[in-house]
């Protein structure tokens, strides 16, 4: 077997901070350390605080009310955003949660001060706070990506930055996202523990003419970056799914997705083009080439719309095509839910209400497609109900787009939502409503989600949704009086007919049929009877929610008329 041996000397060393032992490491990433000047000299790196109670002071953005978040210094609103860390995405992104900050952080001030006497003990970082920057994890679990934001954001010791001129800025950011900056910092942080000291050691080399090049190329990234993220509804900069923007829509879903998938694969395709032009860059500047090739590979290109970098696992090109057009319906069925709940409008871009116990709620401001009443959403396996999430969803389809095309388009749809033999497209859209939809949401916004699911158990009887922010003390008692008590006796019609028709027929099969039918409508029947003490004893209480305390808090008011109570109010931070 042949020996590989790796000459260094303890003067090399020496030259790397820390003395990291890296016997591998490259002469030119030596000389780097003597020639070039210190990240940390141009750009002042920072930890964040420690809120010493994350359960407490932090929050998704969704979770409270949007009338309450700002990003200015001095402000009589609650929260604030926060950069607090995320997984591998460069350029822009991970804008997911907010920090209670009332009163200039009184509380986690005083929480501080009462552990350790100590304010700045662990506020950290204050003299930044609300400057804009770049960030990236403390720790991952490969490689760093690092993300631009503007001014507004405080930060948490999960989510390190940096702060400096704008230029400078982008110049370190395209060095850290580099084959180079991974290089680099293989020697200086080889547990991958990204902090403000291992960050602040890397060298900066003088790029010269090329300089301008990077800092150019880092905008075009953070623009796509940004373009991305803002593609879907977790961003509060959403304004509308892309397939609704004017420039993509065609009469038929399936033209406009096959334009918009087009449009992907050239953002996807560009950012890849900027990427590999910076490594080209800083590979020579460093003089690496011996050790690095520029070119960066699809999974690394951190754009959400590019199916390589978003699914995982070895799949096949047509595998992840698949899995991103049905994702992308799967997201226009949420929009739809949202305009349905009155979040969004077709009249406007952005969100529309946000805010709490439906106080301000505006119905004229959705006059294309009109927001529900209340807020509460029926999802039922049987057209009980003409306003059920599968009746307004066809309704939006054929306001969105082409009425003539419907049919096509529920088609489309419907193949994209895993439909069984036989089903026609309405009977695979409403089941995946009442079934899947959840359980996506769910997964969508991490384990807080916005539309609650109230259901009756197992059987199915009844589920709705009932929108967060639209939820005051009253929806409990109008769900039971417009759909709870009115189904009671639809099911009771119902199994009658069923009866009659069984009498009526002679067909072994058919009666066989419609027995089993009547025998699960008597198990609905009785769960159905259940759930409505319940939620009579509920609605008695008239339970207010306070946005504030978050989703986890405010799901285990209900008892179990909830679905996955436990999921949803998991351990801290689930």
């Amino acid at each position: 077997m042949e020996k590989y041996f790796f000459q260094a000397s303890a003067e090399d060393f020496k030259k790397i901070p820390g003395v990291s032992i890296a016997y591998w490491t490259s002469k030119s990433i030596i000389q780097s350390f003597e020639s070039g000047s210190r990240l940390g000299d141009h750009l002042d790196t920072a930890q964040g605080m420690k809120t010493l109670d994350n359960e407490r002071f932090i929050r998704r953005w969704q979770e409270v009310s949007f009338s309450k978040i700002t990003k200015k210094t001095v402000s009589d609103k609650q929260w604030v955003p926060i950069n607090h860390g995320g997984g591998f995405r460069k350029w822009y992104g991970f804008h997911e949660s907010v920090l209670k900050w009332f009163n200039d952080g009184e509380e986690i001030k005083s929480l501080a001060k009462e552990k350790y006497n100590s304010v700045t003990r662990t506020v950290t970082g204050m003299g930044h706070y609300f400057e804009n920057g770049i960030t990236w994890s403390a720790i991952s679990s490969d490689l760093i990506s690092v993300r631009k934001f503007g001014e507004g954001f405080i930060f948490t010791n999960a989510g390190m930055c940096a702060f400096g001129s704008e230029k400078k800025q982008d110049i370190s950011m395209a060095l850290l996202n580099s084959k180079v900056g991974v290089e680099v910092l293989k020697i200086l942080a080889p547990s991958v523990n990204f902090g403000p000291n291992q960050i602040g050691e890397i060298r900066i080399i003088d790029l010269n003419e090329s300089a301008h090049i990077v800092h150019i190329n880092s905008k075009k990234l953070v623009v796509l970056s940004s373009e991305d993220w803002d593609f879907y509804e977790t961003s509060w900069d959403f304004t509308n799914p892309p397939l609704l923007k004017l420039y993509h829509r065609q009469h038929l879903i399936s033209a406009t997705y096959m334009r918009l998938h087009s449009y992907w694969r050239d953002m996807t395709l560009k950012m890849q083009r900027l990427e590999e032009e910076n490594n080209r860059i800083f590979i020579d500047a460093y003089g690496l080439q011996e050790e690095l090739t520029p070119e960066v590979a699809s999974k690394e290109i951190t754009l959400t719309c590019n199916p390589y970098y978003r699914y995982s696992g070895n799949k096949s090109e047509d595998e992840l095509s698949a899995l991103l057009q049905s994702d992308t319906m799967k997201e226009l069925v949420s929009y739809t839910i949202g305009c349905m709940m009155g979040r969004y409008s077709l009249d406007e871009p952005g969100l529309i209400y946000a805010h709490s116990g439906n106080e301000g709620f505006d119905p004229t401001r959705y006059q294309k497609f009109k927001a529900d009443d209340d807020g509460i959403i029926p999802l039922t396996d049987k057209e009980w109900f003409s306003d059920d999430a599968a009746n307004r969803l066809e309704e939006f389809i054929a306001t969105a787009w082409d009425a003539a095309h419907l049919e096509e388009n529920l088609g489309f749809l419907a193949d994209n939502l895993s439909p069984k033999k036989g089903e026609s497209s309405r009977e695979t859209i409403r089941r995946y409503l009442c079934d899947s939809f959840y359980k996506d949401h769910t997964q969508t916004y991490k384990k807080r989600p916005i539309y609650w699911l109230f259901t009756s158990g197992k059987q199915k009887a009844f589920q709705c949704l009932v929108y967060l922010h639209r939820y005051n003390e009253g929806t409990l008692a109008r769900m039971r009086t417009q759909y709870v008590i009115p189904l009671t006796a639809k099911l009771a019609a119902h199994v009658n007919k069923l009866e009659q028709d069984k009498d009526a027929s002679t067909s072994t099969p058919e009666i066989k049929k419609l027995e089993k039918e009547i025998a699960t409508l008597h198990k609905q029947q009785a769960e159905l009877s259940t759930f409505d003490e319940k939620l009579r004893h509920y609605a008695d209480q008239r339970i207010p929610l306070d946005l504030d305390d978050g989703v986890k808090v405010n799901y285990g008011k209900f008892g179990d008329l909830l679905a996955d109570v436990k999921a949803i109010m998991g351990g801290a931070n689930e």
